[in-house]
Order: C-alpha cells, then sequence, then structure tokens
C-alpha cells in the first residue's frame, strides 16, 4: 500500500511524514523545501503477527509494510504546471490513497502561503487543481470514445457516462462523489483519475486544540463537513504530538498516550484507516523459518492468496490449510490440538481469505 502526502506548503505535511516514518524528510519554513518526493517505509503493527512469533521463535520476522510518500506542497495553478505541479501531480498519480494534510493550528511564527488559516479554503485549493488534471484526462477519452462510437454503439453509453461525469467534475466535485453503479465505475477507473483516489482528510491541529473539544473547533469541523460530503475519511491529528512520540521508547509512548486518552499512535490509526478505504487485510503464515504478514484485498480467493507468496503456488494450487487466529489461540498456540477439535479446516479455490487466516498452501511443482 502506497499512501501519498499532499497539502499546501507549511501545513506540517513534512513534519507528519517525518514523526510517521522517521525517514528525516527536511522540514523548513518556507515554501516548496520539499522538492523531490520523500518516500518512507514503515512496518505495519499487528498483535496477531507478535503473538505468532512468541510461539514460534522464528529465525524471520517480517510484517507487512507501507510506503508514505511526501509529496511536495502543492499550489494553485499546479495543473498548469505552477509551483512544478505537473510534476508533484504525476507523483500523485503513482500512489493508491491520498493523506491530504489540512493546517487548522494558529502559529503566527509559521507563514501560509495565503496569509490566512482556512481549512475549506485550503482544502479547495487542493481539489481544484487535482480536478483540473481529471478534466484534462476526460474531455480527451470523451473525444476517444465519440470517435469509437461512429463505429460501434456499444461505446454510446460510456460516452454519456463520461460526459455525465465532466458535468460532476466542473461542478468542482470529485469523483469519489461521483453517483454512478458499480459497472459504472468500473468503466470510469479505466482513466487514472487523482479525485477518484481515496481519501484520508487528516486536520492538522495545535497541542491545545488537539486536546479540545472538537465540536467547538470550527476549522476541524470545516474539515469534517466536507469529507462527510465526499465520503472520505477524516480525523484529528496533531504533528508536533507525533514528533515527540517518534522520540520515544515504546514504553513512554505508551504512558504518553495514556495520558492523552489515546489508544494507539496517529501512525497506527493513518495504517487502520488506509486499510480500511483501500479495502484491505491481512492473512499470517507461521512457523520456525519464518512468520510474516501478507496484505490483500477482501474477497481475495485462495490461489490469488498463495499467488502473493509465489507464483508457482497460485499456479499449482491444490489446497489451503486454514485456522483463524482466534481458534488458533483458542487452542494455546498448538497447532495439532487445533486440528483434534476439527479447527483446521481444508479450503479449495473458491475460498475468500479472512483477515487474520493463518494458512499453509498445499501445492504442486
Amino acid at each position: 500500500m502506497k499512501l501519498g502526502m499532499v497539502g499546501l506548503p507549511n501545513v506540517g505535511k513534512s513534519t507528519l511524514f517525518n514523526a510517521l516514518t522517521n525517514a528525516g524528510a527536511e522540514s523548513a519554513n518556507y515554501p516548496f523545501c520539499t522538492i523531490d518526493k520523500n518516500v518512507g517505509i514503515v512496518s505495519v503493527p499487528d498483535a496477531r503477527l507478535e503473538k505468532l512469533a512468541e510461539i514460534y521463535q522464528p529465525k524471520k520476522f517480517t510484517p507487512a509494510t507501507l510506503q508514505f510518500v511526501d509529496i511536495a506542497g502543492l499550489v494553485k495553478g499546479a495543473s498548469k504546471g505552477e509551483g512544478l505541479g505537473n510534476r508533484f501531480l504525476a507523483d500523485i498519480r503513482e500512489v493508491d490513497a491520498i493523506i491530504h494534510v489540512v493546517r487548522c493550528f494558529e502559529d503566527d511564527n509559521i507563514v501560509h502561503v495565503d496569509g490566512s488559516i482556512d481549512p475549506r479554503r485550503d482544502i479547495e485549493v487542493i481539489n481544484l487543481e487535482l480536478i483540473f488534471s481529471d478534466i484534462e484526462l476526460i474531455e480527451r477519452r470523451i473525444d476517444k470514445t465519440a470517435k469509437l462510437a461512429k463505429g460501434d454503439k456499444k461505446y454510446l453509453a460510456d460516452a454519456e457516462l463520461l460526459r455525465r461525469l465532466l458535468a460532476h467534475l466542473s461542478d468542482g466535485l470529485p469523483a469519489r462523489s461521483f453517483d454512478c453503479t458499480e459497472d459504472e465505475r468500473a468503466v470510469i477507473l479505466e482513466t487514472p483519475l487523482l479525485t477518484a483516489k481515496p481519501v484520508i482528510y487528516a486536520a492538522n491541529l495545535s497541542e491545545a486544540d488537539f486536546s479540545g473539544d472538537l465540536q467547538q473547533n470550527p476549522h476541524f469541523q470545516a474539515v469534517q463537513s466536507i469529507a462527510d460530503a465526499e465520503h472520505a475519511a477524516v480525523f484529528p491529528i496533531c504533528a508536533q504530538i507525533e514528533a515527540e512520540i517518534s522520540d520515544m521508547s515504546e514504553e513512554e509512548q505508551k504512558e504518553f498516550l495514556a495520558e492523552l486518552g489515546l489508544q494507539e499512535s496517529g501512525l497506527n490509526r493513518i495504517i487502520h484507516a488506509g486499510y480500511a478505504l483501500l479495502g484491505l487485510i491481512s492473512f499470517l503464515t507461521g512457523g520456525a523459518d519464518e512468520c510474516r504478514a501478507w496484505t490483500i484485498r477482501k474477497g481475495t480467493r485462495a490461489p490469488q492468496a498463495a499467488g502473493k507468496i509465489h507464483s508457482d503456488f497460485e499456479k499449482g494450487f491444490i489446497r489451503a490449510e486454514v485456522i483463524s487466529f482466534a481458534d488458533f489461540m483458542a487452542c494455546d498456540g498448538n497447532m495439532v490440538a487445533a486440528k483434534e477439535k476439527g479447527l483446521v479446516r481444508m479450503e479449495g479455490k473458491t475460498y475468500e481469505v479472512a483477515d487474520g487466516d493463518i494458512i499453509t498452501f498445499h501445492f504442486t511443482a
């Protein structure tokens, strides 16, 4: 999974990226300090995998990972090349989902590119640049589809669908909020639209506001209302707090988060939100050699899940030996006892892998 972090200059995006990844991206109080995209790879925390490792004491421990891509600050006119915009838009096109960092904190010492704090305006600036880019793509596709329709009438419906989408985009609305059927969405997604990507709005608050009543915070509520209208995810975050957490030991982090009344760090919350947005789950493999988590999409069938490990596993798939993590732990991590109780199942090619399944694949070479 690759998450692209976007936002206007000086919204705290690179500070948050540094805190989440410890990748050391440059952060400074001026626009465009992030010219080249920074990429940080982080492990996906999974208590189930850690428990497997305790049981098997494997030679190798391999959690699932995700990439954070810190994309340089966009400005008005990016779709026309302003502020190196074309390059940044290309970077956004490569990610699976977008984390849109929105400045919701007041600080006279940190300049805002537009001179004041206004989350609704800032979101609109970014969204419009992405929409303008999408409009160009859709207009070109409409022309191509209309020409195809002259020789084959089956393309008429596609052309009409794309015109509806163009009108939606022209109203300043993102493709992800376009009302259509699943079949129509599949047609739309043949074009790599920026505004069709899932979005997490990260409202970057001051430490005081982060701990306060968000229902009474006009900046956060502005972000919330936009996210609701777009069917996007939103959550509050404080880049400064995350920066403090990143320098702490695991035990210190737990104590610090507890004092703030939080169950987990911003990194973990973003990971969970990203998995939910993209419809991702994890299955596990365990043994003395390696304990590992594998990321797949919900609905993935057993042969395709096996293919995540090795293409030969998918080609020669025979069956999957499956037990849920909960059932495994109910037997105190004893696979022999689990088999005796009939909790280990043999599943075939049509089986849809569930989150937390522990699987051994059987295949022919």
